[in-house]
Parts: structure tokens; C-alpha cells; sequence
């Protein structure tokens, strides 16, 4: 091999040199098993990470078809375990939003909806109280405890109820 030989002359003969070349890594299906071993994935969130992967979206298609019958793929589950995984620090609105950016049907997040707001009070009573723990001293500090909550997805008609309750006894903070 001579000196002239380790560099290129014409670009598009490297460029012809890879395209013939095999794809390098794992395929596709095994990309997708492996996401999915690790944690439930919803139809839209693993399509498009496979997206990455290949440029060809009928091939991704086939694919999430294909997983989706052999129940490797399923937006219920995931749906349930987004829940699970979300429930004890999460209000039912920011639950719902992620549900609906996730692509599951709307009857399933209406069935979860309802589960949620069922207990919504008691999870929101758990994460104010704690980060908090007692009644807000002053108008700052009932600010930062609404605007705290609001951010976790509760309503703020939830904070209003929960602090009704502890003035009235209805709670008692020794039971957290």
C-alpha cells in the first residue's frame, strides 16, 4: 500500500463505501425490547425514540404493530404504570397532560381520571404536608404553599380544603 493509497482522491467513493456498508448495531426490534424491558413505553414515546434510528416510518409501523400483538407493547399499561410511578407526588391534572403527550386514548386517561380524583385529596394532603407540615403563618407563605401545589398538578381548591380541614380538626397532623 502506498502513500497515495491511504488518502482519498474522490469523496464519493467513501461515500459509496458506507452506504454499502451493514447497519451498525443492535436492529431495530432489539432497540425497542430493550426500551420497553426497562420501563413501559406508550405507542407515540417509542416511536419516536426509534425515529433516531430509522428514517423509514413504515418499518417503525410494522414494528410497534408487531410488538403491540406479540404484548410487548401495550398504551393501557403504560398508562397504569405512568400512574403508579406518578400518583404520590403528582395532582390529577399534571398526570392527565402527561397522559395526553404520551398519545393514550382519551377513554383510557377518563378511566384513570376518575381513579385519581377519588383519592386526589389524600395525595395532595401527603405532598403538602411534606414539604410543609403546618398552616401557612402569613399571605407569602400561603402563596408559596398554592403556588407549590398548583405546580404538582393539584387544583387549588384542593390547598383550600386541606387547610379547612386542618383548622377545623379534621386532619390531624400527628397521623403524617
Amino acid at each position: 500500500m502506498s502513500w497515495d493509497d491511504e488518502f482519498e482522491t474522490d469523496p464519493s467513493e467513501r461515500l459509496e463505501r458506507e452506504q454499502r456498508k451493514e447497519p451498525q448495531g443492535p436492529s431495530l426490534k432489539a432497540r425497542a425490547i430493550d426500551l420497553l424491558s426497562r420501563r413501559e413505553h406508550s405507542r407515540l414515546e417509542l416511536q419516536r425514540k426509534l425515529s433516531r434510528y430509522s428514517q423509514d416510518a413504515d418499518e417503525i409501523t410494522a414494528l410497534l404493530d408487531l410488538l403491540e400483538r406479540e404484548k410487548w407493547l401495550s398504551n393501557t399499561r403504560f398508562a397504569q404504570s405512568l400512574v403508579n410511578r406518578r400518583a404520590s407526588k403528582h395532582g390529577t391534572l399534571r398526570i392527565v397532560q402527561e397522559l395526553k403527550q404520551s398519545g393514550v386514548a382519551q377513554e383510557d386517561i377518563s378511566l384513570l381520571t376518575e381513579e385519581l380524583r377519588e383519592t386526589e385529596f389524600e395525595r395532595a394532603v401527603e405532598v403538602w404536608f411534606r414539604k410543609f407540615g403546618c398552616l401557612p403563618e402569613d399571605q407569602k407563605a400561603y402563596t408559596k404553599q398554592a403556588r407549590f401545589l398548583v405546580s404538582r398538578g393539584f387544583a387549588l381548591s384542593t390547598l383550600h380544603r386541606i387547610l379547612d380541614a386542618v383548622k377545623a380538626g379534621d386532619i390531624d397532623l400527628e397521623d403524617y
